[in-house]
């Protein structure tokens, strides 16, 4: 089966939607089909096509994260995908080259896959200033019914974008696919002692001091003033334990201020941008990973930390609950309290038990590979396939 995957942005670039597509890509190509991703690329001046992906002219946005925003509708863009002739066409986002996707897969007659990654009422106040959210807001949902009703199949990585199509109207099937992880990358196994050990030299930890950590984008969608809020009222010095905020964003300056104003800066960190290649290790000299944020969707960056064995404290978001088990890969709080109270149990843990949990955390996304993510979708492509197959032959 050949397949094309749009999206918007792509490597070298790093985020949740690439990490997904890449590992959708891996996996399809693994089980022998051709894959071409099609994406937006501000450095460079005409379509280029290397390695499988199609990379289009764009321009670059200071308000969307510094992508590349290309233009839709493009005749040298069309020639390579037609010359690719894909069996199924895949969309990731929903900007100039998702928008692309959808009137190619139109003009082609080929079935069209439509995954929603992003809650994009979350983000509204990136684009607009804030009397215009309520405008905006009802534009953004009409747009993703457009998308969605000209799709042949509806995904997302969680219940949430379930309810989110719901919310704006659309009433097709959703297809909840959940989010891949880098097996082998971050493998605990595989990853430098010494490293670790650095880790906490850099950032002056001592080796009892229990570390927690969270892996993001610095926006407000993250919640990670609430996440220091909590740690303000429910962590003591005398816990001997450690907040490590790793990512940089537009809210990094005023979360800085925000710890010292609190009276927590000696407690936290932020660590500012880290390559994504060299994220394994600073997961590995974690002990906890621990989020606010009610935004995500199977968020990536938390099943590195559980690729890594590290249980995952998460804020009480119903229509995410199915991620976290209490007691199996985590545990859910819904106050800082329970934060605190939750965070102490684990420190008190004998090495044994801490074992136990850790392989039962890594257990938990043994089944989040390439491959698995792959085979989850194609179930959805040969449907879509075999259907269209029918639909020409009649």
């Amino acid at each position: 089966m050949r397949v094309a995957l749009f999206v918007e942005t792509y490597l070298p670039f790093i985020n949740g939607v690439v990490t997904h597509v890449k590992s959708l890509k891996d996996g399809l190509e693994r089980l022998g089909h051709e894959v071409l991703v099609v994406t937006a690329d501000p450095t460079v001046r005409h379509h280029e096509l290397r390695d499988g992906v199609l990379r289009c002219p764009a321009h670059r946005s200071k308000r969307l994260y510094g992508f590349g925003v290309a233009a839709p509708v493009i005749r040298t863009r069309l020639k390579f995908v037609q010359a690719f002739d894909p069996d199924i066409i895949h969309i990731h986002q929903e900007f100039g080259i998702g928008l692309s996707g959808a009137l190619i897969a139109r003009k082609l007659h080929k079935p069209l896959v439509y995954t929603l990654h992003t809650m994009y009422d979350e983000y509204i106040y990136y684009v607009a200033p804030k009397p215009l959210i309520k405008t905006v807001k009802k534009i953004s949902h009409r747009y993703t019914r457009f998308l969605a009703t000209r799709a042949s199949a509806l995904t997302g990585p969680s219940k949430k974008c379930e309810e989110y199509f719901r919310e704006v109207g659309v009433t097709k099937d959703v297809s909840v696919i959940p989010n891949p992880v880098e097996l082998d990358l971050f493998n605990p196994d595989q990853i430098d002692e010494e490293k670790k050990r650095a880790f906490r030299q850099k950032y002056k930890i001592d080796d009892d001091v229990m570390i927690a950590c969270f892996v993001g984008r610095l926006g407000r969608e993250k919640s990670c003033d609430i996440l220091l809020d909590y740690w303000a009222k429910s962590v003591r010095p005398e816990d001997r334990m450690h907040l490590i905020i790793i990512g940089d964003g537009p809210s990094k300056p005023e979360l800085e201020e925000q710890a010292a104003k609190l009276g927590i800066s000696d407690m936290v960190t932020f660590t500012g941008k880290v390559l994504h290649e060299e994220l394994p290790p600073y997961l590995a000299s974690c002990d906890v990973y621990v989020t606010a944020s009610l935004s995500d969707t199977n968020s990536i960056s938390m099943l590195e930390g559980m690729a890594t064995g590290l249980p995952v404290l998460q804020r009480n978001d119903p229509l995410n609950a199915d991620q976290v088990r209490n007691g199996v890969n985590g545990y859910i709080f819904n106050n800082a309290k329970e934060m605190g109270d939750i965070l102490r149990q684990i420190k008190s843990k004998t090495p044994e038990e801490l074992k136990i949990l850790k392989k039962s955390v890594i257990s938990s996304v043994k089944s989040s590979g390439a491959e698995d993510l792959a085979n989850y979708v194609l179930t959805v492509y040969h449907k879509l396939y075999s259907q269209s197959n029918q639909s020409v032959d009649q």
